[in-house]
């Protein structure tokens, strides 16, 4: 999975709907207490390349401990497709989860990075 390329992605219920391109070369896992319990496979992309599709009327927004990201999801089926921050220069970022990605695509576990957002 290192070749760019556009994927589509959406919640459960398909309200929340968007776009991305990215090689999804550097999956990664988090274990802090929010990601822990959702399962995230995550892939961190520039802003710029992350293009929402669906109406942002379907989001409801969720924040926790330092309050610097915006995690966001469906307020219909409640799944969080992606995630909105800022690296540590104050670029933005978008985190996407690659469970979302339609149609699914593999991705290999030991590729996986693991992040200790527990500790962070």
């Amino acid at each position: 999975m290192t070749d760019s390329q556009t994927y589509d992605g959406q919640c459960h219920c398909g309200a929340v709907r968007f776009s991305v391109h990215t090689d999804l070369s550097g999956p990664s896992a988090c274990n802090c207490s929010h990601c822990r319990r959702l399962g995230w496979i995550m892939q961190s992309v520039p802003a710029e390349n992350f293009t929402l599709l669906s109406d942002a009327e379907a989001l409801t927004l969720y924040r926790f401990n330092t309050h610097t990201i915006d995690h966001l999801f469906c307020r219909h089926c409640g799944i969080q497709s992606f995630a909105r921050g800022s690296d540590g220069k104050g670029k933005s970022l978008v985190m996407i989860n690659v469970n979302c990605l339609e149609p699914a695509v593999a991705v290999d576990p030991a590729a996986i990075k693991h992040w200790d957002g527990a500790n962070w």
